[in-house]
C-alpha cells in the first residue's frame, strides 16, 4: 500500500508515485461522506492506488462513523465490488476489541486459562 495522506480541511486523500499525485476527494454532510473524484495520473496507473485510496477513505469513514455515499464512478464500481469490505474490517475490529477486552495483555497466562 502507498503512503495515503489525508487532509481532512481539503477533504482529500493523496499520494505521491513517482512525483505524481493521486487523488480521493469527497465532501462531507454530517456523517455522511460523499466520494466525489478519484484522480490518478495514467504513467502510475494499474497499480491499484485508486484502490489505496478508497480503503485509505473508508477506514477514515468508518473510524469516524460516517455512511459513505460514492458518487464518483470508481468509487461506486469499487464498493460494488467490495461490498463487505467496510462491514468485514469493522467486524474484525469489534472482535479485535471483546478480544481485548477478555485478555488483556497483562495477564499472566494462567488467569483464563486451562491448568
Amino acid at each position: 500500500m502507498n503512503a495515503i495522506e489525508h487532509d481532512t480541511a481539503t477533504h482529500r486523500f493523496s499520494t505521491q508515485v513517482e512525483g505524481l499525485q493521486a487523488v480521493l476527494d469527497y465532501t462531507l454532510a454530517g456523517d455522511v461522506m460523499t466520494i466525489t473524484h478519484t484522480g490518478v495520473p495514467a504513467p502510475i496507473g494499474g497499480r491499484g492506488i485508486a484502490a489505496d485510496l478508497m480503503q485509505a477513505a473508508l477506514k477514515a469513514a468508518r473510524a469516524a462513523g460516517w455512511k459513505v455515499h460514492p458518487a464518483c464512478s470508481y468509487a461506486a464500481a469499487y464498493m460494488r465490488r467490495h461490498p463487505d469490505d467496510g462491514e468485514r474490517q469493522h467486524a474484525e475490529d469489534l472482535l479485535d476489541e471483546a478480544l481485548d477486552e477478555s485478555f488483556p495483555a497483562s495477564d499472566s497466562p494462567s488467569v483464563g486459562g486451562s491448568s
